[in-house]
């Protein structure tokens, strides 16, 4: 038998005994203060998107200790942070050939930290033995040409797998500007047996000064570092500013008690109404320097306030306030901007009424004003319908979800019944301050109904009655013409409770039979009809105080003026004013909140509506020896008596 062989060895790898063990300490400015503070404690600060605090109360992370001011005035500096540090990243390799230099500049600096380190730290000899190995840096601190060696980092018989930092102290500081350099001893390696690689990681600026951040909420942080291969990322879950609200208003609860005095007191509050209100009032950040306190009307916001409280279906089986704002404004914005996302919120448009800012929500509301063709600038309402492609049938809202850790989440609202006639049409909006999915989609079935209900816009001139309400109110508009009876025109005698009209009506059910007319007093009030005198002259069950050439609208059954909300109104050259108006459906809110059913009221004795006329197309007949077109529409449904109007211009000329 032959000799056998000697038996294989295996290589042994030194265990490593470097490891790094910094503190790493962060102040975060959160916001403007005075704030509530973190929602639940520990739970709410989160590092590279994991709570510092699990819900069951175990923690994530060791040894994190956490310090926040709320933004006061008078508020104390942080305890655990006795100075301002300045880190600035180098992240550069330091070779025995090319030390790398930085310069220091700011006169105020009282001590500097230098933060070196190495990427790994092993050698490997020719049997594959992995073992410990040494390297040597020093830190040097010039003015001019003259370098002095002030710190020496030495790493003797160590191994490290991983990246390994260190950080030391540079106190006696020489006048500014100065250069620090830091320069490696130990030869370079020049065998990947050798791994020795060393790097200046950062230094830092430290300012021994104490600093308060009035009016500014703070949060401090203070980790080992070993837990992180980097700076990490910081979340705060928090209860933001404390603002004025009323002080008979319990923002917890959301209940109103008693009377309110129009006093306020503060609280933390995330009611849209309230945070408008504080956006426009407060003097440091707000516009109260340009508005002041008494130019906002606060009574309005109350009502408003008190309608974003109420609880809805959140769309899971419960019930939710109707509207929230959780919103985070970290850039420098248009005043006009910030203040129309505030009051998108709440479905409503911002208007300065000529002594106060208010707002005026799309919602259900009695109208202010009645016209007719009587008091209409030539007996004429020009009336334009909504384009079919600007009607979605669709919406993707994003808002953001609490449930995906607080990133921005698509809705996805439809109504499929349109987009069986029209095809889907999406549209992409923004839920401003929305962290509720039920809100998101209230916002996209909101958008869906109105492009659906409300799809007319009428424009029409007045004289001085024009400035008797504002953009915002609801009229109605009772107009002959459409609905193709006499519903509008003036009274031309008022005598207790008989009325004499202008022109004869003709009353198909007396038992709903109303008459809407402007007091004396400039009240829009709706008494009931008792009984037709004449043709033109009525009975009413109560007496009313009315003008001479008053307008009055009739209510029968169906046939009634049409609901507008008017937009614009705007001064004519000639004394008149122009107003523009937008359909309103009052019957819409109960549709998005509540999930409604109704049916469309037809306002005309034509049929349903007035149907829009879609896909014109304007074609010229060749081969004739005249010039001839052809015209070719088409309407959702087949109306009896409907007559088109067609006309001709060139250069803005009728022909």
């Amino acid at each position: 038998m032959g000799k056998g062989s000697k038996k294989a060895k295996t290589p042994k790898e030194a265990q490593d005994n470097l490891k790094s063990h910094q503190q790493l300490s962060i102040i975060d400015l959160l916001c403007e203060g005075q704030i509530e503070g973190p929602l639940n404690g520990l739970q709410s600060i989160f590092l590279n998107d994991t709570p510092i605090q699990a819900p069951d109360g175990s923690y994530n992370f060791n040894g994190v200790n956490v310090e926040w001011t709320a933004g006061i005035q008078a508020q104390a500096p942080l305890e655990g942070f006795p100075a301002t540090e300045n880190e600035v990243p180098v992240n550069l390799e330091v070779k025995a050939t090319t030390p790398i230099v930085r310069t220091i500049t700011d006169p105020n600096i009282d001590r500097v930290r230098v933060t070196v380190g190495v990427q790994s730290l092993s050698s490997t000899d020719n049997k594959g033995n992995i073992n410990r190995t040494s390297v040597s840096m020093e830190i040097q601190i010039g003015v001019g040409s003259i370098w002095k060696t002030v710190k020496t980092v030495d790493l003797i018989d160590k191994k490290t797998r991983s990246q390994y930092l260190t950080s030391v102290i540079l106190d006696d500081l020489p006048p500014k500007p100065f250069n620090i350099r830091v320069v490696r001893r130990t030869p370079d390696s020049t065998s990947s047996l050798l791994v020795n690689n060393t790097l200046w990681s950062s230094y830092t600026e430290i300012y021994d000064t104490k600093f308060s951040y009035p009016n500014t909420a703070v949060v401090g942080l203070k980790f080992d570092s070993s837990q992180f291969s980097g700076v990490p990322r910081r979340n705060y879950l928090i209860k933001g500013m404390i603002v004025k609200v009323p002080d008979n208003y319990n923002p917890n609860t959301r209940e109103y008690k008693g009377f309110w005095s129009g006093n306020f007191k503060l609280a933390w509050t995330n009611n849209p109404a309230w945070i408008f209100y504080d956006i426009l009032t407060n003097t440091r950040y707000g516009m109260g320097n340009r508005i002041g306190q008494f130019g906002v009307d606060k009574f309005t916001l109350y009502t408003i306030a008190q309608y974003c409280d109420q609880l809805v279906d959140d769309g899971f089986g419960g019930k939710e306030p109707r509207f929230t704002c959780n919103c985070y404004i970290t850039e420098q914005r248009q005043a006009y901007d910030v203040i129309h996302d505030l009051c998108s919120i709440f479905r409503a448009m911002p208007i300065w009424d000529g002594t106060q800012y208010t707002a005026v929500m799309d919602r259900p509301s009695d109208p202010v004003a009645i016209y007719a063709n009587a008091n209409v600038v030539e007996g004429r309402f020009n009336y334009t319908s909504a384009a079919q492609k600007s009607r979605h049938t669709a919406v993707h809202v994003r808002y953001i979800d609490p449930n995906n850790n607080w990133e921005t989440t698509t809705e996805y609202v439809a109504d499929d019944e349109l987009i069986k006639r029209f095809g889907l049409n999406v549209a992409q909006i923004d839920a401003f301050g929305c962290t509720s999915r039920g809100q998101a989609h209230r916002v996209g079935k909101w958008l869906i109904q109105t492009e659906k209900l409300e799809t007319q816009t009428v424009t029409f001139s007045v004289g001085r009655e024009g400035i008797r309400h504002l953009p915002g109110d609801i009229i109605g508009i009772a107009d002959n013409d459409f609905s193709g009876t006499t519903i509008g025109g003036r009274i031309l005698e008022a005598n207790g409770s008989t009325i004499t009209l202008d022109r004869d009506i003709d009353i198909k059910n007396m038992k709903s039979a109303y008459l809407s007319v402007t007091d004396t007093n400039m009240q829009l009030q709706k008494i009931k009809i008792q009984a037709q005198v004449k043709p033109n002259q009525i009975v009413l069950v109560n007496s009313v105080s009315v003008d001479e050439y008053s307008v009055w609208g009739l209510y029968d059954n169906k046939i009634k003026p049409r609901l507008f909300k008017a937009i614009t109104i705007a001064e004519n050259s000639d004394g008149t004013y122009s107003i523009t108006a937008l359909q309103h459906e009052p019957q819409k809110e109960a549709v998005v909140d509540n999930g409604a059913k109704f049916e469309a009221e037809s306002n005309t004795i034509f049929g349903w509506s007035i149907p829009p006329v879609e896909q014109l197309q304007a074609e010229i007949i060749p081969e004739s020896d005249l010039y001839q077109a052809r015209l070719s529409w088409s309407t959702p449904r087949t109306i009896q008596n409907l007559k088109f109007e067609v006309k001709i211009y060139r250069d803005d000329k009728l022909i």
